[in-house]
């Protein structure tokens, strides 16, 4: 049994592309729509019933489209909505965590970081998984809303981003292991490296997340067996999207293949 039905991706902006060149790169064979709901970025900050409202808007638009499986490629979004999704939608929905587990693996010495959004790393989901994962280890729990407009103007290189990191960073003088539990922050991942020192294991759950949407079209039969293709869907400017989407994959995108997306702003 083939299905070739695409893949839903979304994110709050482009975020979640870390989490589209992972399953991509695993699964070329299935087509992908990737949503940024750049209209209601930033996720974090919002209530957890805003959350529900704009992250099933997002995905009935996902299903509109004929996705047969989502992903929420979104820590924020994972943390405070994924279960009610699951409850509301009759298909698979996959999250995205810190790979808190992995860290506290790794490390040699006892002491794990972990790198998120404010909203995230308040979050008892989060609280849930440190307490589960980590007994006996020394955790830094760390959250910033610093970091993701950098990465949504496409300034990875930009110095003042530089900074910013270092001010963040300082945090995890002692640690061995760093895991980064938002997905925008892979694509500054050089930067956080390099200010941390090769010493730092920095983890991501990307591949994680791609291995895990495998496990789920194959237990579900619905693997594609056509050359995949791509579309992507921005709530905002498409024309930015590509702009900053093409530094971030570094890859160039036709225009044909960005459209826009109406999806409910969420007014409580």
């Amino acid at each position: 049994m083939y299905d070739n039905r695409p893949v839903g991706i979304f994110d709050s902006g482009v975020g979640g592309l870390t989490i589209f060149s992972e399953i991509t790169k695993l699964l070329p064979r299935e087509s992908i729509i990737y949503l940024a709901d750049q209209n209601n970025i930033p996720y974090s900050g919002k209530s957890k019933k805003e959350l529900e409202k704009i992250t099933s808007n997002v995905v009935r638009f996902l299903l509109e489209n004929d996705a047969k499986i989502v992903v929420v490629a979104c820590n924020t979004a994972t943390v405070y909505t994924l279960d009610y999704l699951r409850s509301e939608f009759d298909i698979p929905i996959i999250g995205i965590v810190p790979i808190i587990k992995t860290a506290a693996e790794k490390t040699k010495i006892g002491r794990i970081g972990i790198l998120s959004t404010v909203a995230t790393a308040e979050s008892d989901y989060q609280k849930e998984l440190i307490k589960k994962f980590t007994n006996g280890l020394k955790v830094f729990n760390v959250g910033t809303d610093k970091i993701v407009p950098f990465i949504e103007g496409g300034e990875v290189y930009s110095s003042k981003l530089t900074a910013t990191l270092k001010d963040v960073l300082k945090y995890f003088a002692s640690i061995d292991v760093l895991a980064l539990g938002c997905s925008h922050y892979p694509f500054a991942r050089r930067k956080i490296q390099k200010i941390l020192g090769q010493k730092v294991l920095v983890l991501d759950s990307g591949p994680a997340v791609a291995r895990q949407v495998k496990r789920v079209l194959e237990n579900n039969k619905i693997l594609s067996n056509k050359k995949g293709k791509t579309k992507f869907f921005t709530t905002e400017n498409p024309w930015n999207f590509r702009w900053v989407a093409e530094k971030l994959i570094n890859a160039k995108l036709d225009p044909d293949i960005i459209g826009v997306a109406t999806v409910e702003k969420a007014i409580l």
